[in-house]
């Protein structure tokens, strides 16, 4: 930098958060920490037994018990930080699929969990900074705000200026996060009822399991940084999807153009019809078009990494967890979603098993199969579709009740590898268009941009059964 260049104007008094407390490192500490989860449920639930007994309403008792457990989980799930703090965000975006009953409760919290969280100390945010900026970091940039504007599970985003001037993200990672995310894992995976104590009807086994294999990328800022690259190129002055371009990496610092507009997690709260309706089509076009445009899949669908801008595109942001798709989605994808649409039974069948979606040796009807599968692709038998949290929670109850012909067909199916994350993906992001409700063409999305769909304008005649 020249000498003319305006000295940095600090926003952030550097002492505002020094005594916010950094999340425990030791082992003991953070296993102390999720142990306190299920044990305090059990108190609370002592506590609760005793208040019906003394006269409280049941209903009453349940709920004070369940508000007291959310509020719970993100004090622990949010001072931790790493796997736990992961764990909560993933959460967060399969809580639709719950009874509403159920679900009400943890929402708020487990969408706090999307954007917020204790921050770490100034001291340490400085100390990262001047690690891998160097000692004069502050001469990159115009001001920088030291109070973080959001605090997630691996890193925090400070808003600051560039030395162009123009407005910048910092994403700042937290000392120590690759050690705590793993080990959380491993103390989580021991302790998997968690999940049935916290949200009953939620596995947490498959959750831990995928979120172990993408640890090592998130934690790496250089390959964020070439993601997001790819992603910008091919979003570059898209009419629907902005995508921040990347000023500076280095370390475990990443610096982007600031991507300001309403979270969708507001959107969600108290969305406009419009505004629902408008990101719901962008969401849904994003999660499809980039596997086509950027050879890419963006893997971590949780609505903390979008935002629904003033001029109507989606921002898109986090690009730690991405999938390499060379050759875009598999057009298998495309030829069964067409197959079940038109009823095609038996080539339907026959492209799950060419693919190693039926476990070998299982002898399944096609129109078993068919019946099990049709009422997932309901959003394509029309023009537009209005996905809603009791459409999910719809199948979410036909697949577990005993009684009907689906219970435990699921077990006969199974998901080549290849297609895991495409398939934790797209779940995730249905979840999320649950959440937000709105009405979107998925039909004609589909067609576009999933290569084999050829669904065409004129939905089909023959209804999935309910």
């Amino acid at each position: 930098m020249g000498s003319g260049t305006p000295p940095m104007r600090p926003t952030g008094r550097p002492g505002d958060n020094d005594q916010v407390s950094q999340p425990p490192r030791n082992p003991l500490a953070r296993t102390a920490r999720l142990a306190s989860l299920p044990l305090s449920l059990v108190g609370r639930a002592a506590l609760g037994a005793g208040k019906r007994l003394g006269g409280q309403p049941a209903a009453v008792v349940a709920a004070q018990l369940q508000q007291r457990t959310a509020e719970q989980l993100f004090s622990v799930l949010g001072e931790l930080k790493g796997g736990a703090m992961k764990v909560g965000q993933a959460l967060s975006v399969l809580e639709s699929a719950l009874p509403e009953e159920m679900a009400a409760p943890y929402r708020a919290v487990l969408t706090k969990l999307q954007e917020s969280a204790p921050p770490m100390p100034t001291a340490t945010t400085h100390a990262v900074l001047a690690e891998h900026l160097g000692q004069d970091w502050r001469t990159m940039f115009r001001d920088f705000d030291s109070t973080p504007a959001a605090c997630a599970s691996i890193g925090q985003v400070h808003r600051a200026t560039w030395q162009d001037g123009r407005p910048v993200a910092v994403k700042v990672q937290y000392p120590g996060a690759g050690p705590a995310l793993l080990g959380d894992f491993r103390r989580l995976s021991r302790v998997t009822k968690l999940a049935t104590s916290l949200l009953p009807g939620i596995d947490l086994g498959p959750v831990l399991d995928e979120l172990v294999l993408r640890v090592g990328e998130e934690l790496d800022y250089a390959a964020e940084a070439d993601h997001q690259r790819a992603f910008a190129a091919a979003f570059a002055e898209d009419a629907h999807v902005r995508v921040p371009d990347v000023v500076h990496q280095a370390g475990t610092v990443l610096v982007s153009d600031w991507v300001g507009g309403i979270p969708l997690s507001s959107v969600i709260d108290r969305g406009s019809a419009q505004q629902r309706d408008r990101v719901s089509e962008r969401y849904l076009e994003f999660l499809l078009a980039g596997p086509q445009r950027a050879r890419r899949l963006h893997a971590d669908p949780h609505p903390g990494n979008f935002r629904l801008l003033e001029d109507g595109r989606l921002g898109v942001l986090d690009f730690g967890s991405v999938d390499r798709l060379p050759d875009g989605l598999p057009k298998a994808i495309g030829r069964v979603l067409r197959e079940t649409l038109t009823a095609d039974a038996a080539s339907m069948t026959t492209g799950l098993r060419e693919e190693g979606f039926i476990r070998a040796g299982s002898d399944l009807e096609p129109e078993r199969v068919w019946r099990f599968l049709a009422p997932f692709i309901e959003p394509l038998r029309e023009d537009t579709f209005t996905f809603q949290r009791e459409w999910l929670r719809g199948h979410s109850t036909r697949l577990q009740d005993p009684r009907g012909e689906d219970f435990g067909l699921g077990l006969r199916l199974t998901l080549p590898p290849e297609y895991l994350l495409i398939h934790r993906v797209w779940l995730g992001g249905i979840a999320v268009l649950c959440q937000i409700g709105g009405t979107v063409p998925a039909r004609a999305i589909v067609d576009t941009w999933v290569p084999g769909a050829h669904l065409g304008p004129t939905p089909v005649s023959r209804s999935a059964p309910s």
